[in-house]
């Protein structure tokens, strides 16, 4: 077990290095390489030339390669200084950018959102995971049966309603029409039950898309588990039904149910752009679409690196889960 524990950390940290890498050659090289200086998307289209070269110098763009992914690599750790001439910027760590377009940092630009889009993200994530694993395996024990077909009609629209088309039926019948919950954003320090409030229709409206996908993919496998050879085994042996479902059945379908959380979790948590704009939450979804409308390219870059950096915490997480679930993983 602890071997294999090691093996998945120093496999993330270096997933976590070359993430790293790439999204600087993405935001620094390859505009390079297709004719656009990376200084004038940092500083804005409409600068003056001094500007952009001092952004220019600032960056370190006139630096080797390999300076510059070694002052953007340290920044993250251990903070980053901005120098051209006498205008000097510190960055403190963990510098994920600097906007020069806003002259602040973009880490507490992310901290002060992150709270926002992570309470959207878990509180959806628990919804569509007990709703749509509970459906799905409820619709595989009871295959062919109204409500196996009911729940499979439901699935099939939540994945195919559009999330703002869901969002806007949702604001116009709950809080405009019926009055029934909040549609202005309340911070939880000003009055949890406004927050609770106010979180409620955007935690449904995204958890039921989720919930819809993992109701059929909880389904399928389930459908699959339950006609392997130790299933009948199990059964063969006298176990009970609840039994063989619990300990045996489910053990195999969580597994590629939880490869799909890790996924989805660490993607929500790099923002749902839909789902706050729809309900502006002041979420880092909604900070990269003000970012993308002012052209401020340091905001996207911050939010890709969080985005990646939670991907891979969810997945080691998901690692670490299918050694407790299913022991044999830990000999790979």
């Amino acid at each position: 077990m602890f071997a294999y524990l090691i093996r998945r950390l120093f496999a993330a940290a270096v997933m976590i290095v070359v993430i790293i890498v790439v999204v600087f050659c993405i935001f620094f090289l390859v505009p390079k390489w297709a004719g656009v200086d990376p200084a004038t998307s940092f500083v804005g289209k409409q600068a003056d030339p001094a500007s952009v070269e001092a952004v220019r110098v600032k960056l370190g763009l006139n630096d080797p390669i390999y300076s510059q992914v070694w002052q953007f690599f340290k920044g993250l750790f251990a903070g980053r200084t901005y120098a051209a001439g006498g205008d000097v910027t510190h960055c403190s760590a963990p510098c994920f950018g600097y906007s020069f377009r806003s002259e602040q940092a973009i880490w507490p630009v992310l901290t002060d959102r992150l709270p926002v889009t992570l309470s959207l993200a878990l509180g959806a994530a628990v919804l569509w995971l007990v709703l749509g694993v509970s459906a799905g395996v409820l619709s595989a024990l009871k295959r062919g049966s109204l409500w196996d077909r009911s729940a499979m009609i439901v699935a099939l629209s939540g994945v195919s309603l559009p999330i703002y088309f869901t969002a806007m039926l949702a604001l116009s019948v709950f809080s405009y029409g019926l009055h029934w919950l909040d549609a202005e954003y309340v911070p939880i320090d000003q009055s949890f039950t406004g927050w609770l409030g106010g979180m409620i229709l955007p935690w449904v409206t995204l958890a039921f898309l989720y919930a819809a996908m993992y109701a059929r993919i909880t389904r399928a496998t389930m459908l699959e588990v339950m006609g392997e050879d130790y299933i009948r085994t199990a059964r063969a042996k006298g176990l009970a039904e609840p039994v063989v479902i619990r300990r045996h059945a489910m053990r195999s379908t969580m597994t590629p149910i939880l490869t799909m959380f890790g996924m989805d979790l660490g993607a929500l948590v790099g923002g749902a752009i839909l789902t706050e704009s729809a309900f502006s939450l002041p979420g880092l979804g909604q900070a990269v679409l003000t970012a993308i409308k002012n052209q401020d390219l340091p905001v996207i870059l911050g939010v890709t690196l969080i985005t990646s950096l939670a991907v891979i915490i969810a997945n080691l997480a998901v690692d670490f889960l299918y050694a407790v679930i299913d022991p044999r993983v830990r000999l790979t």
